[in-house]
């Protein structure tokens, strides 16, 4: 009955939120709480929910030449939690209709929960979010459980030539930088991870300095302001993780590798920006018109609509701590990869040269504009959007201005920053699938 509850609650809550969105972005506050960890918050108290995501710089740029362990450690978080086994942490929260999530990714890591905002269930939300971040249990039998899946998906990985070939394309981009080495680890470093390692590393990195909780949902700011301080309360002082080194531009190439597929997996690509970047959104603009729009971009164009060589073409800017990777990606048969892959370099180079039309630049703006409140429309949307608005220290009236700086970009503007920041000789072109027959 409470799951049936929560489903309904949060099938409103998203018309409503998409209503209200419709006319302006989320106001957003914020302070700081007494341990040290950032807030933000938005106050949406149409229906009864609560969305709760806190945020950690503790992400696989924290693994310190032990490639799986900010991993391993954040999926440790939700088997187990103070006085709660596994078996016994899940029922807690199922019995009340409570959604528990957890991630990482290379910046950063998180844990959250979707409640209803009725004391006696958020209050069980809360203390047991606290625990999982304050007191996780690292049992042996859960470390084992963790491990075995670690290793599996890392099998999986192996087998599937998309993620061989984008492991390559990171690994050459970056090199030894923190972005070089898989997130998830690989064979070797996932089973060489000990207890030791795991609370070491959660002593470290899950601190309340280092730390960031969003909440979107029904509750006062005093309320908000109790709840931030009941989530950190357990939690350690500590430091914010250090910055991190900037990556160093490396020289472009070719690298094929032979894979047992009947498709051949193609990334091109080299170092990107940060969203702090004045070209940010003159890069994610053009990028719209460049790939980032599918079958109706330029590469979805002339890769697939008319030559027909691959179903799935796209490119896109990864914006992270220091700069991510820009990259255009598609999957073809393996007798067309050579194709493809010189189709996807005259395209971009081109696309540099001339920047796009008028007519595609506004009909970008247009699409970019027209789809953003479908993004934010519900609680557990927005709080994505304002944990990473807190994450990378964006201004708190980003999701306000967005509309705004989307509209202004011109066609010179991206013309100047796609020839600032993108240069086709520094591509690298990683290409994994079968040899022609």
């Amino acid at each position: 009955m409470a799951n049936k509850r929560f489903a309904r609650a949060a099938l409103l809550a998203g018309l409503c939120l998409l209503s209200g969105l419709l006319m302006a972005a989320p106001k957003i506050q914020s302070w700081t709480t007494g341990k040290g960890a950032r807030v933000l918050f938005v106050e949406a108290d149409a229906l009864p929910m609560l969305d709760i995501r806190v945020v950690f710089d503790a992400g696989a740029a924290r693994d310190d030449g032990h490639p799986g362990l900010a991993a391993f450690t954040n999926g440790m978080l939700t088997e187990g939690a103070g006085d709660w086994d596994a078996d016994a942490l899940a029922r807690r929260l199922e019995d009340r209709g409570i959604e528990l999530g957890s991630g990482s990714l290379r910046d950063m890591a998180w844990v959250s929960v979707r409640t209803l905002s009725e004391p006696a269930t958020r209050d069980v939300a809360i203390d047991t979010l606290a625990a999982i971040l304050a007191r996780p249990r690292f049992d042996d039998s859960a470390i084992a459980r963790v491990r075995q899946q670690m290793l599996v998906a890392r099998r999986q990985a192996l087998q599937a030539p998309g993620s061989v070939a984008s492991e390559r394309f990171y690994h050459t981009l970056y090199g030894k930088h923190p972005y070089g080495s898989p997130p998830g680890g690989t064979a070797e470093s996932i089973k060489a991870i000990d207890k030791a390692m795991l609370r070491r590393f959660h002593q470290r990195y899950y601190v309340a300095a280092n730390a960031v909780i969003a909440m979107v949902g029904k509750a006062s700011r005093a309320e908000a302001e109790a709840i931030a301080e009941r989530i950190t309360a357990g939690l350690a002082h500590g430091q914010h993780a250090a910055p991190l080194p900037r990556p160093a531009p490396v020289k472009g190439g070719v690298l094929r590798q032979d894979f047992p597929s009947h498709q051949t997996h193609i990334l091109i690509g080299q170092l990107g920006v940060t969203r702090e970047d004045p070209d940010y959104f003159a890069l994610y603009v053009g990028n719209h018109v460049l790939g980032g729009s599918s079958l109706v971009s330029l590469l979805g164009d002339e890769v697939r609509n008319k030559r027909g060589l691959s179903y799935s073409v796209y490119s896109y800017f990864s914006a992270m701590r220091v700069p991510g990777p820009f990259l255009m990606v598609a999957q073809t048969k393996n007798t067309k990869a050579d194709e493809t892959l010189r189709v996807m370099q005259d395209t971009l180079a081109r696309f540099i040269q001339t920047g796009p039309s008028q007519a595609q630049l506004d009909s970008a703006k247009k699409n970019l504009v027209g789809g953003f409140p479908l993004k934010v429309s519900s609680n557990g949307k927005i709080v994505e959007y304002i944990a990473m608005i807190g994450f990378y220290g964006l201004p708190l009236d980003w999701l306000d201005t967005l509309p705004g700086k989307l509209r202004a970009v011109t066609v010179d503007q991206v013309r100047q920053a796609f020839a600032r920041h993108i240069d086709p000789a520094r591509n690298i072109r990683v290409i994994v699938g079968g040899r022609p027959e």
